[in-house]
């Protein structure tokens, strides 16, 4: 999903991957809005990007629960691919624990 911040005039002025004060509004990446704005932008490689990330999460996902299944062995992958998801998920796990620490002082 995506955060849609508006002008003073109601047309799309930018799009966001999280909320913030000026964009509280969800709309999806097919959205005919959003997709107008990105054909006003000339932004189609920007609308695959942000694609792209949502859907990296899900293989990380799918590729989880398939090792927890034991339906394949994290070693049966090609060693750069182990070596990717190796660093995405310890990425991850840094992200979430300075997040954690951030939450728990508030």
């Amino acid at each position: 999903m995506l955060f849609v911040e508006r002008g003073k005039d109601g047309r799309i002025i930018a799009l966001h991957n999280a909320s913030n004060p000026a964009a509280q509004e969800q709309k999806s990446m097919m959205d005919e809005e959003v997709l107008a704005f990105f054909n006003t932008t000339d932004s189609w490689k920007q609308l695959m990007a942000m694609s792209d990330l949502g859907t990296v999460r899900i293989l990380e996902d799918l590729i989880d629960i398939l090792i927890r299944k034991n339906i394949i062995n994290f070693t049966e992958l090609p060693e750069h691919a182990q070596q990717r998801i190796w660093e995405r998920k310890q990425l991850r796990e840094k992200i979430v624990s300075q997040d954690l620490l951030v939450h728990d002082i508030l």
